[in-house]
């Protein structure tokens, strides 16, 4: 058997590099490279083998461990998992960092793989720089943080292990159920030590999307309680878009004339003004999708892990009757809510399915009230977008200015916060992956790393990112790597004056205005923040606009600009749309001095006795 000898990160490197996603022509890389910030635990071990293969397997330097690895999951997010990045880092604070976004990529089901940095396996020099020492378990490092938000967790410690450890990370990496962060803790002195590979180890492979069909029973089951519904609907999660099912829901949709809601993760599924489209649902819902929700008597929900925001915190399916149909490829997902479950790829089983729902459709009824409630919502909408000439413009308004200023192959990205709630209920997607929200984690800071990511994996395309000045603050370093990689996003900052969106959630359960705006938290003096100047010392190009249409007339300026661009605009703190939307269940305090929290209290109980508990 032919050998190579190599060290362990170098076989890492080439057989990351071998790895291809399947395709006409199989001539995309698996990987699109490798992000890193080298340290103490990878720079003479993974930083040396990347250099040598930099021209096969690009390595990309980010400013915060965190935000390269929210690139690498956006990028894998707007390739619909058929592609993915690799991030690694040193031992200690470099791959403590990585570990929110492992966990924002498990909650996501998104591939991507972390290579940190780990203490050394000899244990020769113990304990080393960054080393956290376990006084009761030797064998810990800060590495296992990484176990309970990793899909596989391993730990290499020997070079022979990479020969079993890397095929199972590019299997969970592939899998369409497994789908998930992968992390390989990489000790730095097996890094660097040679091994005499097998040299059929590191042969191109070609990784195709697998899609698992559903057992006969758990079709004919499906059907059957679909063909009896009289007031059906299907609510679309992100697995449609994973499994690049957009045209075959649409085609089943309205083949059988099921009105269609759709989740965060799933909107763009239909476009905004496609007949069956309800559009968003649960929490953040308009009120057309929300009240045939709440009549429906069957669901049958494709890709989703009908999350509390979805299902209103279990208050939003009502007739005492429903039954719901859970079509996802996890058995995991699928048998939530006491659902019938349909397990397999949603493109492949509503192909399946249509079979054996020939020449069924929902009631005409139902569907004239769909259309009805749908018309109702669609008005309501246009007027809460529109422009105000008077006072600080709101969250829902600037979404508007955005929105008209769209082109249909544009991308808006956001994250966290009120925007999320605004933009899933009003914004108006002209064509699937067009929407790139993360809401799964709602993790403040994604945004501009999660629009790197996008524009990583859609460079023709004009990616616009809507992000609040609270998590502004907290990274905002990529705009500086955006620059240098010629990578331009616009960025629309609403600056306002702090965390808006958890201010309001405070009052709205009573408590008082605390610690979330800036001018309500513990001040001496309110910092007058400059952020045009900031995102200007970043190398962006930047402005502040005083109006809706000032920002219109700025984000026509934007378009096809070779920088990156940010535009700041002022906005209401207090603005929240008050149309659409669902109860959601936060604790509120059982005992409190305010009459404001006693109230909120006795309305959250109230509300509790709505939900459908033990399924």
């Amino acid at each position: 058997m032919a050998t190579i000898r190599m060290t362990a990160a170098q076989a890492v490197v080439r057989y990351l590099a071998a790895q291809m996603a399947a395709g006409e022509d199989n001539s995309l890389p698996l990987f699109a490279g490798v992000w890193a910030i080298f340290g103490h635990g990878n720079v003479a071990g993974m930083g040396e083998a990347l250099w040598q293969a930099r021209e096969v397997l690009p390595t990309y330097r980010a400013h915060n461990e965190q935000a390269m690895a929210h690139a690498a999951i956006a990028f894998a997010k707007a390739t619909r998992r058929r592609r993915m990045m690799a991030c690694t880092s040193s031992i200690g604070p470099g791959a403590t960092n990585m570990v929110t976004a492992a966990a924002l990529a498990h909650v996501n089901r998104l591939p991507v793989l972390f290579l940190p940095g780990d203490v050394f396996a000899s244990r020769r020099p113990d304990p080393v720089l960054q080393q956290v020492e376990s006084f009761a378990d030797a064998t810990i490092s800060a590495n296992d943080c990484f176990r309970p938000v990793s899909r596989h967790f391993d730990r290499i410690s020997r070079p022979e292990q990479l020969l079993t450890a890397l095929p199972r990370a590019l299997a969970v990496l592939t899998g369409p159920a497994e789908c998930g962060p992968v992390t390989l803790a990489f000790c730095q002195d097996t890094q660097v030590e040679a091994f005499d590979f097998p040299s059929e180890f590191f042969a191109e492979r070609s990784w195709a999307p697998r899609r698992p069909r559903a057992d006969e029973s758990e079709l004919r089951r499906a059907a059957a309680i679909l063909a009896g519904a009289a007031r059906p609907m299907i609510v679309a999660g992100g697995g449609v878009h994973y499994a690049e099912a957009t045209d075959v829901l649409r085609d089943f949709a309205e083949n059988h004339a099921l009105p269609v809601a759709e989740t965060q993760a799933g909107k763009s599924a239909l476009t905004w003004d496609h007949p069956l489209n309800l559009g968003a649902i649960g929490v953040t819902g308009t009120t057309a999708a929300n009240a045939c929700a709440t009549e429906a008597d069957v669901v049958l929900a494709v890709g989703t892990r009908l999350q509390d925001f979805t299902t209103g915190s279990r208050t939003l399916f009502q007739d005492p009757d429903f039954k719901l149909i859970q079509l996802n490829v996890a058995a995991f997902d699928a048998q939530k809510h006491r659902a019938a479950p349909l397990v397999g790829d949603a493109r492949s089983v509503l192909e399946d399915l249509k079979p054996l729902l020939a020449g069924w459709r929902a009631p005409t009824v139902w569907g004239e009230t769909a259309r009805r409630r749908t018309a109702d919502w669609r008005q309501a909408a246009a007027a809460t977008l529109a422009a105000s000439g008077t006072g600080l413009p709101t969250d829902a308004q600037v979404v508007g200015a955005v929105n008209r200023a769209a082109r249909p192959d544009d991308i808006v990205v956001s994250a966290a916060g009120g925007l999320p709630g605004e933009l899933h209920k009003l914004w108006r997607a002209q064509r699937p992956d067009g929407y790139h929200l993360e809401y799964g984690y709602s993790c403040m800071g994604y945004e501009i790393a999660g629009g790197l990511g996008v524009k990583m994996a859609c460079p023709e395309r004009q990616v616009t990112v809507l992000l609040g000045d609270g998590s502004y603050l907290m990274m905002n370093s990529e705009i500086a790597t955006s620059v240098m990689l010629g990578l331009p996003l616009t960025i629309v900052l609403l600056d306002n004056g702090g965390f808006g969106c958890i201010d309001r959630l405070q009052r709205g359960t009573g408590g008082a205005s605390f610690n979330n705006l800036l001018s309500s938290a513990r001040h001496e003096v309110l910092p007058a923040i400059d952020f045009v100047a900031h995102a200007a010392s970043l190398s962006a190009e930047a402005e502040k606009v005083g109006s809706v249409s000032e920002l219109e007339a700025a984000l026509d300026r934007a378009r096809g600009a070779a920088r990156t661009r940010g535009i700041v605009i002022a906005t209401d703190p207090a603005g929240g749309s008050d149309i659409g939307g669902h109860w959601w269940d936060v604790a509120v305090a059982e005992v409190s001095d305010r009459a404001e929290v006693a109230a909120a209290r006795r309305d959250n109980d109230a509300a509790r006795t709505r939900q459908r508990l033990g399924d």
